[in-house]
């Protein structure tokens, strides 16, 4: 077992939180529920942690005990390989849930690592299994959320497996600008939190491909890139390039 467990990685500020007050309750929890499962949920939802950029959320091996909602920040989940490389296996934002790949092993199957400081809510999943049990529209809900990442991981076998680097990047850019616009910020301007070699790791690119990827859609007028920050200036342009096989 890694020297590390969930609690003891984070510099944590413990804060009682309450999702009815949370603006990002419509992206992580469901609409629909009395104002008496609320405040049940609440109870669940009882903390909030703060961790710094690059501090370890979960490690690879540790013992599942509960999901994480991100309430601001950013993240990536990452695995190491047997030749010692990390491959990045996703990017997550506010209102998005971490920690599902230990559900069925028990066991965190990955790493979660803050790219910028940022705050989570901790939601045990024991307790929240029995309170799903109890409100159906939780329940629903979570089932929703588990369907959600099923889809996204076959979005991304697909993007590997079918699409052109250039292909890759447009798609990647795409489903950013969809998910911050999801949370209320421009659809067509906005910082990348992740490194490009990050960015080559989770698409299946060298560096030097990714590079020349942005750099080929600044020629072509697709976006403004200044170090890492994005303007998307042709958003129809990146998606028939997405959309094209050559």
């Amino acid at each position: 077992m890694p020297p590390n467990s969930a609690t003891n990685t984070i510099s944590l500020s413990v804060i009682k939180t309450a999702c009815s007050n949370c603006n990002l309750r419509e992206l992580c929890l469901p609409f629909g529920l009395s104002i008496e499962e609320l405040e049940r949920l609440d109870d669940l939802v009882s903390t909030r942690r703060r961790l710094k950029r690059g501090e370890h959320l979960y490690r690879s091996g540790v013992p599942f005990d509960a999901i994480y909602a991100i309430r601001s920040g950013f993240f990536k989940t990452d695995v190491l390989l047997e030749d010692g490389r990390e491959q990045v296996t996703g990017f997550q934002m506010a209102g998005e849930l971490l920690g599902l790949d230990g559900i069925s092993s028990e066991h965190h199957t990955c790493n979660a690592i803050a790219l910028e400081d940022s705050e989570i809510c901790a939601i045990p999943f024991s307790r929240l299994e029995s309170l799903s049990r109890e409100i159906h529209t939780l329940q629903h809900h979570f089932h929703k959320v588990m369907s959600r990442e099923i889809v996204r991981d076959h979005g991304v076998m697909m993007l590997l497996g079918t699409m052109r680097a250039e292909e890759r990047l447009a798609a990647f850019l795409l489903n950013l600008s969809q998910r911050f616009t999801a949370r209320g910020f421009s659809h067509a301007e906005f910082y990348l939190r992740m490194t490009r070699e990050e960015i080559g790791s989770y698409l299946g690119l060298k560096l030097e491909t990714v590079s020349r990827a942005f750099s080929r859609f600044q020629e072509e007028g697709f976006i403004a890139v200044q170090q890492k920050h994005i303007r998307i200036l042709d958003v129809a342009g990146l998606k028939a390039l997405m959309n094209h096989r050559a």
